[in-house]
């Protein structure tokens, strides 16, 4: 499983907040042009991004289309759970099929959302994967119809 590195807590500079806008706009943006925009050699930007990656503030990474990479079905499973929620939270994340979990305050305990190859696939999953962890109760499966809105460009504050 991959966990996020432990962050620092500590507030963001204003150029580390800008290095960081600029990578939102295009991940593929070079250190030598986000430096002529901010004011930075091209080693110093090169620097904060290692640090805001090492410290868990961001990651660069690319963000695919599943439907074209053959993942039929994505869905959001709702999971009601009793127990410790972060261990069920962990166990959930080593799933394969697992993109996100995040622990919620509300209906459910924890939203889990899921990519599959197939309507069978899915259902194998929920069956005999998620509803086999330990603390597990209940789920309730969103599947996604069409995806309208996706952003990871929200700005830094």
């Amino acid at each position: 499983m991959t966990r996020k590195p432990e962050r620092s807590g500590a507030a963001l500079d204003e150029v580390s907040k800008a290095i960081i806008e600029q990578l939102q706009q295009d991940g593929r943006r070079s250190y030598a042009s986000i430096g002529k925009v901010i004011g930075l050699s091209e080693a110093a930007v090169r620097q904060r991004v290692q640090r805001l990656v090492e410290h868990g503030v961001m990651q660069v990474v690319a963000v695919t289309d599943p439907l074209q990479l053959g993942f039929a079905r994505q869905a959001m499973i709702g999971v009601t759970a009793e127990g410790p929620l972060v261990a069920v939270g962990d166990a959930l994340a080593e799933l394969e099929e697992v993109d996100y979990v995040v622990v919620t305050a509300g209906r459910y305990d924890l939203l889990v959302e899921v990519v599959c190859e197939s309507d069978e696939h899915l259902l194998e999953l929920i069956s005999s994967k998620i509803r086999a962890i330990e603390g597990v109760v209940s789920t309730e499966t969103f599947m996604y119809l069409s995806l309208r809105k996706q952003t990871y460009s929200w700005g830094v504050r």
